[in-house]
């Protein structure tokens, strides 16, 4: 049975809003639907869940999950890293669509910088991260992975997430098994590490799911 990535990987939701509209954007429902923020589409920054940094038991946060680290405020950035630095058991995930936005330089061990890619006309989104993010760890999601975007720079990524679109959005795409097996290969003759998620059971078969993490994570 695949293992479910949020079994694994807590969201802490310390933004919430993002202004970019995506089609798909199941926070964007999620807020309206719990009535979290009065307008999604303008970031909200909850300093109060910084506490939540301070566990005995180390964890692996992703901090992006209803938001998107380009539009977060600096002092915002500043506020979280200056935590991230303070709680060095754990490890913290961010995720972005616009990497070209961003301007951030860190040498924590503990900060992981990823970049969402859809399809075939936003790889160059890889390259803008390594570019605007100067830190020790990336990583790349390709959900929802809606073509087969073809031969990627992975190079200095350090880990790899695959997954397909979920719910029944109007026009909704499908991945396609060989979509997902042409990045898995493309990673894995890297060396990288892939995590296929639990969404893509059903396209592709149990004994071919890849669910690996990096080691640094401790899981």
């Amino acid at each position: 049975m695949a293992i479910k990535i949020k079994d694994k990987i807590k969201n802490l939701n310390i933004v919430i809003g993002c202004p970019i509209g995506c089609r798909y954007c199941y926070a964007r429902n999620n807020c309206r639907r719990f009535h979290m923020t009065d307008d999604f589409s303008v970031p909200r920054f909850f300093e109060r869940k910084l506490r939540l940094f301070d566990t005995e038991k180390p964890q692996v946060f992703l901090l992006t999950g209803m938001s998107d680290l380009a539009f977060w405020e600096e002092e915002w950035v500043k506020k979280v890293l200056d935590k991230a630095a303070e709680t060095p058991q754990n490890t913290y995930l961010f995720l972005t669509k616009r990497p070209e936005r961003l301007n951030i330089d860190t040498k924590l061990d503990n900060l992981w910088f990823g970049v969402t890619v859809t399809c075939a006309a936003e790889r160059g989104r890889i390259l803008s991260l390594r570019e605007n993010v100067r830190a020790k760890h990336y990583h790349a999601t390709f959900e929802p992975l809606s073509d087969g975007v073809g031969e990627v720079d992975l190079h200095g990524i350090d880990w790899v997430v695959i997954g397909t679109e979920t719910g029944n959005c109007k026009g909704k795409v499908s991945t396609k098994k060989s979509w997902a097996d042409g990045l898995s290969g493309q990673a894995r003759a890297l060396g990288i590490p892939v995590f296929m998620k639990e969404d893509l059971a059903g396209i592709v078969p149990e004994g071919e799911m890849i669910q690996q993490f990096p080691e640094e994570f401790k899981l």
